[in-house]
């Protein structure tokens, strides 16, 4: 008798489909494991940066190299640091403006101007160039302060030098000002015959007022209307003063080489430098020891034929004549009168050839300085000339 069939012959079919399957599944996985990253280590951070090597690298701790210096700009000496680094910092500027308010060390010559003619040490009419005077200046500046005398606006000086306010300022035009405009005559007669010798120009009494140059005045307001200036006209100056003095003068020294004046106090802390014309003949010149006999402001001023014997007054023999008072009187706003008969310290109508020009025989200063003369001096103070 024939065998029967197996009930399970049914389901042979099925074992190649389930091997198939099993491999497709073991591909499967080992493409999936392959693709995933070993798990993360622990690992403890360097102490010190890193040094990235590219895409798959490793980290290597590396010792940092020493930075460049570092410098800063400041109004003081130049600090320089080594082995800082500053991050998602902006660049330095190039240069920093610094407001005018003080006080500062100055920053130009203009500046040094300013604040050396604040301390009673005049470099002549303030105009922001470098000149004899300017350095003289600073020379004086730099041995009182006990500072090397190089005649320079070196850093030492720059830092000793300071300003307390702002170095410019406005001055507004007044009707009292245009009220003293006048022009000046061209000769002596001329001159004998006006009511006053005063400013001819608004820039004139500007600059005058504030110790400077009419040709700075000019340079500070482009856009002035000189010829036909107005009343409440607002313009630009330097902001120019003297301060004060601590005490009076208990003597005068006049330097004929140097073509100075300056002024001490008892204890011969200086207290005045001013730029002096002198006498242009040699036996004009008063060397030793003289004294102020008497001092006036707002003097007149008497013409000698025979002190300018080519003028046309002298040839047509008018006489002696009487100049009014007013800073274009030939001895200016200030006289200070010497025990010597003829001889004075006195403002000038030129201020910017103090120093330059020479006189009859007579210490000519800017007229802002002789005021200030004016109010350290007394009848009696030694007044010392020297070669």
């Amino acid at each position: 008798m024939a065998p029967s069939p197996s009930p399970w012959r049914h389901l042979l079919w099925i074992l190649p489909v389930l091997a198939i399957s099993i491999g497709v599944a073991a591909k499967i996985t080992s493409r999936t494991a392959a693709s995933l990253p070993d798990a993360p280590r622990e690992t403890v951070p360097p102490t010190h940066p890193t040094s990235p090597r590219g895409n798959g690298a490793k980290s290597i701790a590396t010792k940092p190299a020493p930075l460049p210096p570092v410098r800063y700009r400041t109004n003081h000496a130049a600090i320089t640091a080594t082995n800082l680094a500053v991050t998602n910092a902006p660049p330095a500027p190039a240069e920093t403006t610094l407001p005018e308010t003080g006080p500062r060390t100055v920053r130009s010559i203009f500046e040094a101007q300013l604040a050396l003619d604040r301390h009673g040490i005049s470099s002549g009419p303030i105009d922001g160039a470098i000149g004899s005077q300017t350095r003289a200046a600073l020379r004086v500046f730099q041995q009182r302060e006990h500072l090397p005398i190089t005649g320079e606006l070196d850093a030492e000086t720059r830092q000793r030098l300071t300003l307390d306010g702002p170095a410019h300022t406005s001055y507004t035009v007044t009707t009292n000002d245009l009220a003293r405009l006048r022009p000046l005559g061209t000769n002596w007669l001329e001159k004998s015959k006006q009511d006053r010798l005063d400013y001819e120009s608004v820039f004139e009494l500007v600059a005058e007022k504030f110790h400077t140059s009419t040709n700075l005045i000019r340079k500070l307001n482009p856009a002035a209307n000189w010829t036909n200036v107005a009343a409440d006209t607002v313009l630009r100056v330097p902001n120019a003063q003297h301060l004060p003095a601590s005490s009076k003068a208990a003597f005068i020294r006049i330097s004929l080489s140097l073509k100075t004046l300056q002024a001490f106090d008892a204890n011969t802390n200086l207290l005045a430098h001013f730029p002096c014309s002198i006498a242009k003949r040699v036996e004009k010149r008063p060397v030793g020891n003289l004294a102020v006999a008497v001092a006036a402001r707002s003097p007149n001023y008497t013409f000698d034929p025979e002190n300018f014997p080519d003028s046309p007054e002298a040839k047509q023999k008018f006489g002696k004549l009487i100049l009014q008072p007013g800073p274009n009187n030939p001895v200016g706003s200030v006289w200070i009168g010497l025990d010597r008969p003829g001889y004075g310290i006195h403002g000038t109508p030129h201020p910017e050839q103090v120093g330059r020009t020479e006189s009859l025989g007579c210490f000519r200063l800017a007229n802002w300085n002789a005021e200030f003369l004016f109010t350290i001096v007394r009848a009696g103070t030694p007044v010392i000339v020297e070669l």
